[in-house]
C-alpha cells in the first residue's frame, strides 16, 4: 500500500460522559463517594440502587446542579468549560415549571430555544419539531392544555417531549417511570426504542426497569453513595451481570442489587 493509499486515521471519539473520583457532600453528609465511569456515545445506561443510594445526586453532579469534587467531562469537555447545553436533554423527576398559564405546547417549545438565535421567533422547523415531539409521546391532543392541570404521567411525557424537541445528543432522565401508569410506560418505552435506533445516548435513574428492561445496555448500581456494580444489563437473567469493583463497600447485612 502506497502512502497515498493509506487510509486516514479515524477521528478520536470522546465518551458522552466521563466521571473520575466524583464526590458529593451536602450539609456535611457524603452522598456520592469516589464515582468513576465512562458512558460511550449511543449507550443506554440505567443508574440503579435502593432509595437513598445517591442515584439522583450523582446525575445532578454530572450536570453541575450540585457542588462536587473530582472530574466530570461532557463530550470530552471539562464541566466547568462546557457550554453546549443544547446537546443535553435533562428530564427531572419532579417538574419545576411554575408558570400557571403555560400550555403543554409552550413547555415543549421551550426545548427549542437553544437551537435558534436569541430573541428570534419560532420558525416552521420549530413548530414541526414541537408537534412531532408531542405526537411521539402521545399528547398531540393535549397541546393546548395548561401544563399544571395535566396528570403526573402526562407532565412527565411533556418534559420528555421538550427534550425530544431540542434534538439532544444526550438524554438524562431521572425516574421517568415513577408514578406513571402502564400505558404511559409503554409510550415512553417506544420513545426510548426510537432514541436507541437514532444513536442517542440515554442515561436513566431507575428503581425498577419495567418495559425499559430489554432496551438497557448497561447498569451502574449504587449503594451508600458508592458504585458497587457496573456491567451489561441482561434481561434474561432478570438483572445485570455484576462486575464488582475493587473499592466496593457492602453493608454487613449485604446488598440487594436492583
Amino acid at each position: 500500500m502506497t502512502p497515498a493509499e493509506t487510509p486516514a486515521p479515524e477521528p478520536a471519539t470522546e465518551p458522552a460522559i466521563t466521571a473520575q473520583r466524583v464526590d458529593v457532600v451536602l450539609s456535611g453528609v457524603p452522598i456520592v463517594r469516589q464515582a468513576s465511569f465512562e458512558i460511550d456515545l449511543g449507550q443506554t445506561v440505567a443508574v440503579t440502587g435502593n432509595n437513598g443510594s445517591g442515584k439522583t445526586t450523582l446525575i445532578r453532579a454530572l450536570l453541575g446542579l450540585v457542588p462536587h469534587r473530582g472530574t466530570v467531562r461532557l463530550f470530552g469537555t471539562e464541566l466547568s468549560r462546557f457550554r453546549d447545553w443544547r446537546r443535553i436533554g435533562y428530564v427531572p423527576q419532579r417538574s419545576t415549571i411554575l408558570v400557571q398559564q403555560a400550555t403543554a405546547r409552550e413547555v415543549v417549545a421551550s426545548g427549542r430555544l437553544g437551537l435558534r438565535r436569541p430573541l428570534w421567533p419560532a420558525g416552521a422547523a420549530d413548530r414541526r419539531a414541537v408537534a412531532d415531539a408531542l405526537t411521539r409521546v402521545g399528547l398531540a391532543d393535549r397541546a393546548q392544555a395548561p401544563f399544571v392541570r395535566l396528570s403526573g404521567g402526562q407532565q412527565q411525557r411533556v418534559l420528555i417531549a421538550r427534550a425530544l424537541a431540542g434534538e439532544a445528543d444526550l438524554m438524562i432522565w431521572d425516574e421517568p417511570l415513577a408514578g406513571v401508569d402502564q400505558a404511559t410506560q409503554g409510550v415512553l418505552a417506544d420513545v426510548l426504542s426510537d432514541l436507541r435506533r437514532q444513536g442517542t445516548t440515554v442515561v436513566m435513574v431507575l428503581h425498577e426497569p419495567g418495559p425499559f428492561e430489554p432496551l438497557i445496555d448497561r447498569a451502574i448500581t449504587l449503594a451508600d453513595g458508592r458504585i458497587v456494580a457496573d456491567g451489561p444489563f441482561l434481561p434474561a437473567a432478570g438483572g445485570h451481570e455484576v462486575h464488582e469493583l475493587p473499592h466496593s463497600h457492602f453493608h454487613e447485612t449485604g446488598l440487594e442489587v436492583v
